[in-house]
């Protein structure tokens, strides 16, 4: 093979060969005696659209995989009276009506291992980055029991996404289910990937699984994470949409399954599926192609199954279980704001809240944009830093009074002096909450901001030099009061005195740079 290109190109021709030579052969070499052995085969009846009937296969069981001619592989959907229906899980091009299918024995499987990380794969677990072959030896199922009640733990423990308004006022906890719903392109995956990226030096393995996106979309994620050095504990599921919709059904099992090998072994696991619109309409075109009965939109019927038994697998285990934790971060597109939509009202019945991005404040401007009166966490604050607590208690409802204030203001009505200050204020920390893409923030240096700005601090700045004093406030806090920031991301609370120091030093930081401006 030398001569041929090179022993890579060699390598994966000979294993070509010899997995084709082998393909019939599956269980016979590991019977204990070289005798006859009795293989069921099916004939296909018909092929089209990423499916294809067989008749035969009086044995097959349901999700086992089937082999067709040319290594494509399927899986076994619809058990019926005269024969089987087959998603396929590859290019059917070359297949036809009288080819022959033979059960493999095993249902569909990914591998699994941390020879994954870095790496991007498909909904097999085979790399699509070409970066070489995988030196992953452990195979699971995609298809897994979610952990029994009694096997869980409450969450309690936070994990920081490193955005201030989802940390402050929608936090997410480790072993949480966390919707991200809004329109096309309101940074739904921004969102997402600046949590992962987040999880650095958090100890936290990502897998970010990508459903249905075009490969351009793909590119560019996998390239922002490599910059960020986010990729080393990360692993990217690939199903294009140009991928079968076998595949893009199967992606986000997969996932979920690569996810449970580090929790199983005590590691805490973020898992993004990037999105489950996309997601569902590949199953509502794999069951109109297989006839089953159609219901609301035209979804099957099973549609709330299939998502509650892929979310009902992330949790936080008890220590006697390992104390590993899944956390999933669900995307969801949304039309014209309507939150109340078939997959978007499933979805929300299933997760611990939601994070709305709003196309308003989109386009006003505002990033994230996240719409804090739409936005909830069914945990709550159990799953944030104390520091947090002390600080943001009441600023979710001020910052919902301050948008109707706002709203209401719009109609030119005379305003006393209490209500423009509160107008004044709202401003101020809808600034504060802005953040650029993909930079996420420590905890400690949010809660120096977010102190600043409930305080009043920044009531006297205007609104352009909001930024460069959010700026002087982390550096100074970072700077002046290392302890303290290293005791906040810690859990501790934050006592008395620590406020004092902190407004101290952001009350020093305003001035320096109020005085800067004034200085130019």
């Amino acid at each position: 093979w030398g001569v041929s290109g090179g022993v890579e190109e060699g390598r994966g021709a000979w294993q070509g060969i010899l997995d084709e030579a082998f393909a019939g052969l599956d269980g016979v070499l590991d019977a204990p005696w070289a005798g006859p052995a009795v293989r069921e085969f099916g004939t296909v009846r018909s092929v089209g659209q990423g499916i294809a009937r067989v008749e035969g296969l009086p044995g097959v069981r349901a999700e086992e995989l089937v082999r067709f001619p040319g290594g494509v592989l399927g899986v076994a959907l619809n058990l019926e009276e005269d024969g089987v229906g087959v998603v396929l899980l590859g290019n059917g091009g070359g297949l036809h009506a009288g080819c022959e299918v033979r059960r493999t024995g095993r249902v569909a499987d990914v591998a699994v291992g941390d020879a994954l990380l870095g790496r991007a794969v498909d909904a097999l677990g085979r790399p699509v980055d070409g970066l070489g072959p995988l030196h992953a030896w452990e195979r699971r199922p995609v298809e897994r029991d979610a952990p029994p009640i009694m096997d869980r733990a409450p969450v309690a423990v936070p994990l920081e996404t490193g955005i201030k308004v989802i940390d402050a006022l929608v936090p997410v906890g480790r072993g949480q289910r966390m919707l991200v719903l809004g329109d096309r392109q309101t940074g739904k995956t921004a969102v997402a990937a600046g949590a992962v990226i987040n999880q650095r030096d958090k100890g936290v393995v990502c897998v970010y699984c990508a459903v249905g996106q075009p490969a351009a979309a793909v590119a560019r994620l996998a390239s922002d994470l490599r910059r960020a050095g986010a990729m080393a504990h990360t692993v990217l599921v690939v199903a294009g949409e140009d991928d079968p919709p076998g595949l893009r059904f199967l992606a986000p099992y997969a996932a979920t399954t690569i996810a449970e090998y580090f929790v199983e072994r005590g590691q805490d696991v973020l898992v993004v599926y990037d999105d489950l619109t996309r997601h569902a309409r590949a199953y509502r075109e794999l069951s109109l192609l297989l006839r089953r009965p159609p219901g609301r939109e035209a979804y099957p019927g099973d549609i709330f199954y299939v998502h509650a038994r892929l979310l009902e697998r992330s949790a936080r285990l008890k220590p006697e279980r390992g104390g590993g934790s899944l956390t999933a971060l669900a995307i969801v597109e949304t039309q014209a704001q309507n939150i109340a939509a078939y997959i978007p009202t499933n979805l929300i019945s299933i997760t611990d809240g939601q994070v709305f991005l709003s196309p308003d404040l989109f386009r006003k401007g505002v990033l994230p944009a996240v719409d804090v009166g739409k936005s909830v966490s069914r945990v709550g604050g159990k799953a944030q830093l104390p520091a947090y607590r002390a600080v943001v208690g009441d600023l979710r409802l001020a910052y919902a009074q301050f948008e109707e204030l706002e709203a209401f203001s719009r109609f030119g009505t005379r305003l006393d002096e209490e209500t423009r200050r509160r107008l004044e204020r709202g401003r101020r920390i809808r600034e504060v909450l802005k953040q650029p893409e993909h930079s996420p923030l420590p905890a400690a240096e949010q809660v120096a901001v977010l102190l600043a700005a409930v305080a009043g601090l920044l009531d006297p700045l205007p609104l352009h030099l909001v930024p460069r004093a959010e700026q002087a406030i982390r550096a100074a806090a970072r700077e002046r009061l290392p302890d303290l920031c290293r005791r906040i991301e810690a859990g501790e609370r934050l006592a008395e005195e620590d406020r004092r120091a902190l407004l101290a030093v952001a009350g020093r930081a305003v001035e320096e740079a109020a005085g800067g401006d004034a200085g130019r």
